[in-house]
């Protein structure tokens, strides 16, 4: 059993990172072989559209373009779980989780009559990461996690999506112009949620990774 989990966030120790590492220490617990990867430490764009994935005779569900992602693309199309995380920028993963998700998708998918050409099964999770409250989640972004997750189903697998809300971004709020915050209730959430939120994540990546 193969897990690649996937930081989509510019941190490599808060939130995300965090949950990642949860996920990522379930995975092992069941027994799992994992791979950790920063994306924001790889050098790559979005589909170029160069179409050479669609060259008849050429080999499917391959992206041919010669940067740090293809290679990943690879691995993932190879796996047995993905999980994937984000934080939440402007009600949206980052640049770098869409350049991933171009990329994967479109190599996969067939242009003459738009079915998949991967046949393999690639069970996924996605850890979304957010200031905002669990209320606000559900009444705005809510919609557009589902779209990040329907576009995860060519990979033929399992697609499951968690929510960690109301996030401590600071530790100390008073040296940052965001008096819209109050430092106290998010300190409250960060000791009594962010630890049942790890062990969700941790429940994720064994359950992914083959465990019950």
């Amino acid at each position: 059993m193969k897990t690649i989990i996937l930081n989509g966030s510019p941190r490599k120790n808060r939130n995300t990172a965090m949950m990642l590492k949860e996920a990522r220490k379930g995975a092992e617990s069941v027994g799992a072989e994992t791979e950790y990867i920063d994306l924001f430490d790889l050098s790559y764009t979005g589909c170029r559209s160069c179409l050479a994935c669609k060259r008849k005779g050429a080999e499917r569900c391959r992206c041919f373009w010669k940067d740090d992602l293809s290679p990943v693309i690879d691995r993932i199309f190879a796996a047995d779980a993905l999980i994937i995380g984000s934080p939440i920028y402007l009600g949206d993963v980052t640049s770098q989780v869409h350049g991933l998700i171009e990329r994967l998708h479109f190599c996969a998918l067939s242009y003459d009559d738009y079915s998949n050409y991967f046949t393999g099964k690639v069970d996924v999770g996605i850890i979304l990461t957010m200031n905002a409250p669990k209320t606000y989640y559900d009444l705005a972004y809510k919609k557009k996690a589902g779209e990040i997750e329907q576009s995860f189903k060519a990979l033929n697998g399992s697609t499951e999506v968690y929510a960690c809300c109301d996030t401590l971004q600071v530790s100390d709020y008073s040296r940052y112009n965001m008096a819209d915050f109050n430092e106290d209730h998010k300190k409250a959430v960060r000791e009594k949620q962010f630890p049942l939120d790890l062990e969700k994540a941790f429940q994720m990546g064994a359950r992914l990774s083959g465990g019950k």
